[in-house]
């Protein structure tokens, strides 16, 4: 087992197709430890190096509607009023905690994506 830092996107790339060499490895053999470590090698370096960023709430909230097949209406209970959804989604209005809490309860959005800040519409307060 010759194992060395993933530094490159061409350690990467080599990383890679030894893992699809290994991927059939024996469990408790020197294969599957040697996959092991290449594998949390890889993870570190593409959390690193492709990082993708969790969507702003307002991303979350429409990208979970879409999900579900919910219209701006189905959100009421969890905003408030008709014109208060429609604030938000538009950007005209931060969530508030408790529509945040109401949010991840009820549509089981990750709290991690609702408490990040985002960028109001200009006209918006």
């Amino acid at each position: 087992m010759n194992i060395k830092p993933i530094k490159t996107a061409e350690d990467h790339q080599r990383a890679l197709v030894r893992i699809d060499e290994l991927w059939d490895a024996e469990p408790n053999t020197e294969a599957a430890d040697e996959l092991d470590i290449l594998v949390t090698l890889v993870e570190a370096y593409e959390e690193t190096k492709y990082k993708i960023d969790a969507p702003d709430p307002v991303e979350a909230i429409k990208f979970r509607m879409d999900q579900e097949g919910l219209k701006d209406s189905d959100l009421v209970p969890f905003l408030g009023q008709r014109s208060r959804v429609s604030e938000v989604l538009n950007r005209k209005r931060r969530l508030t905690l408790p529509m945040i809490r109401r949010l991840h309860n009820g549509l089981h959005i990750p709290l991690e994506c609702l408490v990040t800040d985002y960028e109001l519409d200009s006209a918006g307060t």
